[in-house]
């Protein structure tokens, strides 16, 4: 017979893998096109107007780099090198939306059982 904390663990195991199918079950992900005014699935002959998007906060860690070119400045002209130090910077939004344009091929993955879409990113062929 199964002690206490087994029996917890099984049940909240269940629990939670009944959320996760439950959450995903709506398909596979697949490719669409944004249009002017909105998301066209390849498996899908009507247009999604209401299509959602995920909302990214990052680090961004840049490493240390140089930068050379030329500088005007009055009285001459000469060239410039800047070295820039490691740098982290903190909540950095990501802005797909602002990326995205009519014609972008993107990769979708549909939830709550097929009713939302969620547009996971931009796809580009390697030949591009």
């Amino acid at each position: 017979m199964a002690d206490g904390y087994t029996q917890l663990h099984s049940a909240i195991q269940e629990s939670m893998s009944r959320q996760f199918k439950g959450t995903f079950s709506g398909g596979n992900p697949e490719l669409g096109t944004i249009t002017a005014t909105g998301l066209k699935l390849d498996t899908f002959k009507h247009e999604i107007q209401d299509y959602l998007l995920p909302g990214w906060t990052v680090k961004l860690q840049l490493p240390a780099f140089t930068l050379q070119g030329s500088l005007s400045i009055p009285g001459g002209d000469g060239a410039a090198t800047f070295s820039v130090q490691p740098i982290e910077i903190d909540e950095v939004e990501i802005d797909l939306a602002a990326g995205l344009e009519p014609g972008d091929r993107v990769l979708v993955i549909p939830v709550n059982g097929g009713n939302d879409f969620v547009v996971l990113c931009r796809v580009v062929n390697t030949g591009e």
